[in-house]
């Protein structure tokens, strides 16, 4: 599960983790979840793909065709709780499998019927989720289970996920075994070194270059955040009018920094909050960089701890 905020490359990680799958010869997709998506929904159309895709390796195999049934009676036995859609599978459902109408039983019967699947066909499923944080609690209890379920019987099936730091306290608070099943690296700041190459590569690729006082001011300025290091960068290239890219070119990007920040990557997330969570915010930048404990904030606010609930959850 890699962790980290907005803009760290946690996407960017998980294309390259699919590319290096498929590149091995493994069964990869990846799908992102949404906050108006249930899982059944994200899960079965590359669930389907994968299944098909075995079913077309060489000759015939009741592994995979089992597991075929298996997510036919998924898919019918979600109908009922999420609307109706079809798989269009055109087979008998494997009764008595997967068919439940309860999550937390069903899905872990579907995915060890992928591994089955993948484990008849001598090859790897590697299913990989981003955006983790949007699902439900019974979703992502339903999503450990399965991958408990696979994993106590070692099949080739692996997930790895992406999504924001609740996520490993929304997973530990759905089931505490999950500590045990996954590895939560923390994707964030470059280091130094990184943050460097990460600059000076892509204008020498291009016959350009950046002095070294350039490079450490976005740096400082970035923190060595990546998605910061992308906007400087890329602002102090279009002010430079000549090379090497100068230090006075990065301090005249800093308006257009700013703005570009402010109108796209700030106020995306910043339109869809609340009043209460503008408060929220508004008090935590006005007590300067952090973490602050939530007492702060609320004398910040004017308001008791009890009654800063309200803004927390809002």
């Amino acid at each position: 599960m890699l962790i980290g905020l907005r803009g760290v490359g946690k996407t960017v990680l998980l294309n390259r983790v699919l590319q290096m799958a498929e590149e091995k010869g493994h069964r990869a997709l990846l799908v992102e979840a949404h906050e108006d998506k249930p899982l059944p929904e994200l899960l079965l159309p590359p669930l389907r793909q994968i299944l098909l895709s075995l079913d077309a390796m060489g000759k015939l195999n009741e592994t995979v065709k089992r597991s075929l049934r298996v997510l036919k009676s998924f898919a019918n036995s979600v109908k009922f709780k999420y609307g109706d859609f079809e798989i269009g599978l055109g087979i008998d459902p494997e009764r008595g499998v997967g068919d439940s109408g309860d999550l937390e039983s069903d899905l872990p019967d579907v995915l060890a019927a992928v591994g089955d699947a993948a484990k008849s066909r001598k090859t790897v499923v590697v299913l990989l989720i981003d955006e983790l944080q949007y699902l439900g609690e019974e979703e992502l209890s339903a999503l450990i289970m399965g991958m408990h379920k696979v994993s106590q019987r070692q099949l080739p099936l692996v997930l790895v996920g992406a999504g924001l730091p609740q996520l490993v306290g929304n997973m530990g608070r759905s089931k505490s075994y999950a500590e045990r099943l996954f590895d939560f690296p923390n994707v964030g700041a470059l280091p130094r070194k990184d943050a460097e190459v990460a600059l000076v590569e892509p204008i020498a690729k291009e016959g350009e270059r950046i002095v070294k006082p350039a490079v450490a001011k976005i740096i400082k300025e970035s923190q060595g955040y990546p998605y910061f290091l992308q906007a400087w960068g890329y602002q102090a290239w279009n002010e430079a009018k000549k090379s090497p890219i100068a230090a006075r070119d990065v301090v005249a990007a800093r308006k257009s920094v700013e703005r570009n920040l402010d109108e796209s990557f700030f106020r995306v997330r910043f339109d869809r909050l609340t009043p209460s969570e503008k408060k929220y915010l508004r008090a935590m930048a006005e007590l300067g960089p952090g973490p602050h404990r939530s007492g702060k904030v609320a004398d910040a606010l004017g308001v008791k701890y009890k009654a800063l609930h309200p803004y927390e959850t809002a």
